[in-house]
């Protein structure tokens, strides 16, 4: 019986932060089991310090918001989907990221309750949470650079002229689920909110289990110590990461309609 997730590539550089994590679970013949046992062999818990589970759509109790429902129960409902097998193995990737956007939600629905309108703090966790990617920059002068040219959105900068430099002092991690699932079937306008974090130069020269592990600690420290906005996001077109798709040459960056100027604000 062929898989839902049978449809991912995954070999393609936007899914490597999970892959790890993935792998464990596309050898099981039960995926949902998979992800259990694996959140045991991991410790995995909520902001509550109750042990993670994974849980049927249909076990979410009626009235009881989904955010609410982790933070209480430490209970993530999951749907044969990819939205939300993407969203499970982000968990098992990155999981002290993922219980503190969880308090920060459950926090919110609590002080303002469910509504039409999210609230800025809960809007900037949602996005975090669906459409973030990682940004790591070397904390240099190169680092700063790099960052300057993106917030200014100098794209044939930063990914034309200063490709060479930006392999070695940045790199880009995927972090939303639902970014992960735009990528399924990509396209070149996808773009990411980008979350900056700075780090030594010595970060680049670990393996990749120990860049998670740092990645992980370091940015729920700052989601827990950052009064979060969408303010802090940057944009970035994922397919224009050097090495993330083919034919990146100068007229690829050259698509306003993708790589757009920054607007200037009278």
């Amino acid at each position: 019986m062929t898989k839902f997730y049978s449809v991912i590539d995954w070999s393609r550089p936007w899914l490597a932060s999970i892959l790890p994590a993935a792998n464990k679970i596309l050898v099981q013949e039960d995926w949902r089991a998979g992800l259990n046992l694996a959140a045991r062999e991991q410790g995995l818990q909520n902001h509550r310090d109750l042990p993670l589970q994974f849980i049927l759509q249909e076990e979410l109790p009626e009235g009881v918001a989904y955010e609410s429902h982790i933070s209480a129960e430490a209970k993530v409902p999951t749907r044969e989907n990819l939205h939300d097998f993407f969203n499970a193995l982000v968990w098992l990737s990155f999981p002290q990221i993922k219980r503190q956007l969880n308090a920060l939600q459950a926090a919110q629905i609590a002080s303002l309750g469910i509504g039409k309108s999210r609230g800025p703090a809960r809007d900037a966790a949602t996005i975090f949470d669906e459409n973030a990617a990682l940004l790591v920059l070397e904390k240099s002068e190169a680092g700063r650079s790099i960052l300057e040219a993106l917030r200014a959105h100098q794209w044939q900068e930063v990914f034309v002229r200063q490709r060479a430099q930006f392999a070695e002092v940045a790199q880009v991690w995927s972090f939303g689920h639902a970014l992960m699932e735009k990528l399924v079937q990509p396209y070149k306008a996808i773009t990411a909110h980008a979350w900056v974090v700075w780090v030594e130069a010595d970060f680049f020269h670990q393996d990749q289990a120990q860049q998670a592990r740092q990645l992980d600690a370091q940015v729920s420290e700052q989601l827990r110590t950052h009064v979060l906005s969408t303010a802090d996001y940057t944009p970035l077109p994922v397919l224009g990461i050097p090495g993330w798709w083919e034919g990146q040459d100068a007229d690829f960056y050259a698509d306003v309609s993708v790589f757009r100027p920054k607007r200037i604000v009278a």
